[in-house]
């Protein structure tokens, strides 16, 4: 199970669950699917990836930071990620 891994997951699952039931559903169809869809992410990454992985993806992704792709936060361990990613 995700919850408890990560506190902007749980943050983010939280806010989806508030936000089942839209009021206008044919506005808010798309938004609510991206949310999903992150929120999905971010539960296989941090049941599955390392915490340097899952973190920085929940701080760049579900955190105040915004969402635009190939930004992170400071804070994050890019070192690790970049040592993960060449060596495999």
């Amino acid at each position: 199970m995700a919850r408890g891994g990560n506190p902007l997951l749980d943050a983010h699952l939280d806010r989806l669950r508030a936000a089942t039931a839209p009021s206008e559903p044919q506005f808010e169809a798309r938004r609510l699917v991206e949310e999903l869809a992150l929120a999905l992410q971010g539960s296989l990454l941090v049941r599955h990836a390392p915490a340097e992985v899952s973190d920085a993806f929940c701080a760049g992704r579900l955190g105040d930071g915004g969402r635009v792709y190939g930004t992170l936060p400071s804070g994050v361990d890019a070192a690790a990620i970049v040592r993960r990613a060449i060596t495999g």
